[in-house]
């Protein structure tokens, strides 16, 4: 693929694996960035297919996710960013509106800032800059029970720390059960990489050199991620709107079609 005048060459990254990447639609560019423990068919399997009918979605998964190699000597934000990047250039788009999801939103701003020729816009979901305490906790019990060998005990605590109160005790028992059912496969493999990522990331730094239309939106009913993260993203980069959802962390399970028209008039709006 030719590369564009006057747009740098990405950094070779011998680090991770070639991230699996899942490309669909036609028209102006859309990345996706997954949360920790998630992968693109788990955070965007509903959405991937609304937007793709103006857009070329590109969704890597990171590693340990979907079909990417583990990278078990872990991986810096950095790292991630650019491998993100370089999925969506080397599918031929090469720019494009970036989508987070959670630990996702620090990988979209740190692209954002590595990368400011490549992206036009942000939309940065249940996210935060920097660990408070509650994530530094969960992330951190996610970790060790999984280096223990506690894979239940993951599975459980993930489904406190994803949903609402209101929308775990509204589950049928069978859908309740299949929240807590991880299958013959395990956790994903590359949980305690993108955990420990997680607890360490910084985007403070990079907030208000951000000079893209963005869009925050804040679930009210976050365990894992409190609102007040979402509300200090929105306070920190210039013009940022914030919208708030009325639902725990997994905001496309609890609220799919009020997430989805957040999104979509948003791209509209700005021409995304």
């Amino acid at each position: 693929m030719a590369q564009i005048p006057g747009l740098p060459e990405l950094p070779v990254l011998p680090v991770l694996p070639e991230l699996s990447t899942t490309v669909v639609g036609s028209g102006p560019g859309i990345l996706l960035a997954h949360g920790a423990s998630g992968s693109i068919a788990d955070n965007y399997g509903t959405l991937v297919p609304v937007l793709a009918e103006g857009h070329t979605v590109v969704g890597p998964d990171y590693p340990g996710s979907g079909a990417t190699p583990r990278a078990a000597g872990g991986f810096t934000l950095d790292e991630l960013a650019d491998a993100l990047v370089a999925s969506a250039v080397g599918a031929g788009v090469e720019t494009f509106t970036l989508i987070g999801f959670s630990l996702g939103t620090t990988v979209a701003v740190r692209a954002a800032a590595r990368h400011p020729e490549r992206v036009r816009g942000l939309v940065l979901a249940a996210g935060f800059a920097k660990a408070d305490n509650q994530i530094e906790l969960s992330l951190g019990l996610w970790e060790h029970l999984l280096r223990t060998g506690d894979a239940e005990g993951f599975a459980r605590i993930r489904a406190v720390n994803g949903f609402s109160v209101e929308f775990l005790n509204g589950l049928p028992a069978e859908l309740f059960a299949q929240l807590l059912d991880l299958g013959p496969a395990g956790p994903p493999l590359g949980v305690i990489e993108q955990a420990a990522l997680g607890r360490t990331a910084d985007t403070r730094e990079d907030l208000a050199g951000i000079t893209v239309p963005t869009l925050v939106i804040a679930p009210t009913r976050d365990i894992l991620v409190h609102p007040a993260n979402s509300r200090y993203l929105a306070e920190h980069i210039p013009g940022a709107r914030y919208a708030e959802v009325d639902s725990g962390h997994v905001v496309m399970a609890e609220r799919p079609a009020e997430w989805q028209e957040l999104i979509e008039k948003f791209l509209s709006e700005h021409g995304l």
